[in-house]
């Protein structure tokens, strides 16, 4: 939808918008029409489809399409979509995490990521939906609990965003089962990343670790292989011996 065509109902309802992050989105698309990556990272914003992500959960659509860059890169654009999906009653958006809950989680699970399993610094860990925000709302958080939501690095919180809003659920169907059951959810308890039949599992290395994995980065380039597909046949070989098969 171009401001043009904006109804006064709606236009009302957008300004009242009061997350930091859509509001700065919206606002720069009702004055140019549309907003790129480029434009949203000038803002301060380096994760531009969070920013956008955060304006789809108050229930405003937007369409993403292709522009180029200055450079003459090929990047991301958004623009406000069809105006009657307008979901005006989202529009309070999500909850705001208190400090009480991020400490009842860390003394729950231990002040580390629920995926990645490493530990980090209170401060460092982000709070996130297990079932997307965009798929069952804040209606079925009650009562706060691990059960609902789950601490996150940074890093795994990215991974998480694009593979759920590339998820032919989050597109489509929007349910909440198929979210549970999925490894972004329950990453110890899974049965599909994305509805796909992937496994995975993600390995961080720290402190004198990091020299482990320069080692086995140098036994994979003289191996002419990648260092996930060397890791995986190294433990394969594990797995052979202690079977007896090897």
């Amino acid at each position: 939808m171009t401001n043009a065509r904006i109804p006064p109902n709606i236009l009302a309802l957008l300004t009242q918008v009061k997350n930091k992050r859509a509001k700065v989105v919206i606002e720069h698309i009702l004055k140019h029409g549309q907003v790129t990556t480029e434009e949203i990272e000038s803002y301060g914003y380096k994760h531009p489809p969070r920013a956008a992500r955060d304006v789809r959960e108050l229930g405003i659509p937007l369409e993403t399409f292709r522009v180029s860059a200055a450079d003459g890169r090929s990047i991301a654009a958004y623009r406000f979509g069809d105006r009657s999906q307008v979901r005006a009653g989202k529009l309070s958006g999500r909850r705001v995490f208190s400090k009480e809950l991020k400490r009842d989680l860390t003394a729950t699970c231990g002040s580390k990521c629920a995926v990645c399993l490493d530990e980090y610094e209170e401060r460092y860990l982000q709070i996130d939906h297990r079932v997307p925000y965009e798929i069952a709302g804040d209606a079925a958080s009650e009562p706060l609990s691990r059960d609902i939501y789950m601490l996150l690095c940074g890093s795994c919180n990215r991974a998480k965003s694009w593979s759920c809003e590339h998820c032919p659920n989050w597109l489509g169907a929007k349910d909440a089962g198929a979210c549970l059951s999925c490894y972004w959810a329950s990453p110890h308890h899974y049965t599909h990343i994305a509805l796909q039949a992937i496994r995975r599992l993600d390995l961080v290395w720290t402190g004198h670790e990091v020299e482990v994995l320069e080692a086995l980065e140098k036994m994979a380039s003289a191996s002419r292989t990648t260092v996930p597909k060397y890791v995986k046949d190294v433990l394969a070989r594990l797995v052979r011996r202690r079977n007896g098969s090897a």
